[in-house]
């Protein structure tokens, strides 16, 4: 979507009000419900719809009316939130022409009241060439649900702050000047890409430092994970500029040694192709710690000989794959392996108490053994007293339940020879009878409906009477 900073000028305070409104709203909403919008933005006159009609036009929101009347922030009114506050604030008063297109971001020329020319990165994570950073960057952490404006301020702030932290240790990078939302706003660097350079007075110097500064950022704790010739600027005098760091992870990350090694082979390939630099095959790490000699003739630098030297970048900036819980568990590790050492040291000074507790240890489990057995042959004994007791209580429970059941036959005899003398009783015993016989069949309601035998009015008619009368007999 093209910026166009000419619109900026003709929007009032009400539609930055509704815009701002918007914003607020898609922090629990995908798309904003109209009603929200305006009780967030509460105009003082009204008139709510006639900006978000404004606004449609210029394409700084999208009406979406699928389930609800709702509206969402597009890009381009992301964008123009952004350059206000920064406008607001000072650091910009003018936006140039567009010096760069990424796979993530858009790159344009500013400058200030002073006319110092600055460049402004507006990222747009969620393009459909990188669509893919749900799964490939852990911005998000432990949420299931996200948007790609959120995702894009989350790539802005942790590039501010790692370009922030490199150029304090004294790293090739640009001066970060301000960050607001998706928008860095950084110094311009006066070179070309390392993409688009044909020829190099120096190449094997060019590439040494390259190599360096990969190395150099792993003693600091970090991965550039993007380490390419897209990303590093060289000027005229051929000065090394590293540029793009939202993607930096922790040398503590579980794929740092993929992500490293990459970095590493992009940069030799590049050199070998386009400067013709000749390199041996890269060998194994159980074949470069065995010869040292062949390292040295390679330059290939190894990741698990690379040791922090010098702070601890990724502890102080959350790096991904980096946490305090790993902190927490690597200080613990190394407590525990002292105490091993220590007690390695002791145990080799006492060894004869050791042997005396294993034979002790022995002694014990040979007497429990022992005592295990006389507890099987007790139970066992147990067990027998216990079946024959169990068997004669069954037999006098059945004895019981015999007499039980003839007492219970005589009883009923008794009855039904009581109840042949009483016709009334034998009427209800055989309605009784039916029932039961009619319940067991399935046949406990003969009427299709609940209400089929009543009238309208509520009351049984003479019929639904017959009608039970007939049911119970």
């Amino acid at each position: 979507m093209k910026l166009d900073v000419n619109v900026l000028s003709h929007l009032s305070k009400d539609d930055f009000r509704v815009l701002t409104a918007v914003e607020m709203g898609m922090r629990n909403h995908e798309i904003v419900p109209s009603e929200l919008i305006i009780r967030i933005a509460a105009l003082k006159h009204g008139g709510t719809y006639k900006v978000l009609r404004n606004l449609l036009k210029h394409k700084l929101v999208h009406h979406d009316s699928s389930k609800y009347d709702g509206f969402r922030l597009t890009y381009l009114g992301y964008d123009f939130l952004a350059i206000k506050t920064l406008l607001n604030r000072g650091v910009v008063s003018a936006v140039g022409r567009q010096i760069g297109v990424g796979k993530e971001s858009d790159i344009f020329e500013v400058a200030n009241e002073d006319g110092t020319i600055f460049a402004m990165k507006l990222h747009r994570l969620g393009r459909t060439s990188f669509r893919a950073v749900k799964s490939k960057r852990d911005y998000l952490r432990h949420r299931n649900s996200f948007s790609w404006l959120y995702l894009s301020r989350l790539a802005a702030i942790k590039e501010f702050a790692f370009m922030k932290a490199l150029e304090e240790h004294g790293f090739p990078v640009p001066h970060a000047v301000d960050c607001n939302r998706h928008c860095v706003v950084m110094s311009l660097v006066q070179g070309y890409p390392l993409v688009q350079v044909k020829q190099l007075q120096n190449p094997e110097t060019i590439f040494e430092t390259i190599i360096g500064l990969i190395v150099r950022l792993a003693e600091h704790g970090l991965i550039h994970c993007d380490f390419n010739e897209f990303n590093i600027m060289i000027d005229d005098d051929e000065v090394i500029t590293v540029i793009d760091f939202p993607q930096m992870v922790s040398v503590s990350h579980h794929n740092a040694q993929m992500y490293f090694d990459r970095d590493v082979e992009c940069i030799f390939k590049f050199f070998r192709k386009r400067f013709n630099l000749s390199f041996q095959e890269q060998t194994t790490e159980s074949e470069s710690e065995g010869s040292d000699a062949d390292s040295d003739e390679i330059g290939w630098p190894c990741f698990s000989s690379i040791t922090k030297v010098a702070g601890f970048l990724d502890k102080e900036l959350a790096a991904s794959g980096f946490t305090r819980k790993d902190q927490e568990d690597i200080e613990k590790l190394t407590e525990v392996d002292c105490k091993k050492d220590n007690l390695d040291s002791d145990d080799e000074e006492t060894s004869d108490g050791y042997i005396c507790d294993a034979t002790e240890d022995s002694n014990i489990k040979q007497l429990d053994s022992m005592s295990l057995v006389d507890q099987d042959e007790q139970s066992g004994a147990c067990d027998e007293k216990s079946n024959a007791e169990r068997n004669q209580g069954d037999a006098e429970a059945g004895q019981s339940n015999g007499i039980m059941t003839q007492v219970a036959s005589d009883e009923e005899e008794d009855e039904e020879t009581k109840h042949r003398d009483e016709p009334e009783l034998a009427k209800r015993l055989n309605r009784q009878r039916r029932r039961a016989i009619a319940a067991a069949h399935g046949g406990g309601k003969r009427f299709s409906a609940r209400n089929s035998y009543k009238d309208k009015g509520g009351r049984s008619s003479h019929s639904s009477k017959i009608q039970k009368q007939l049911s119970i007999w």
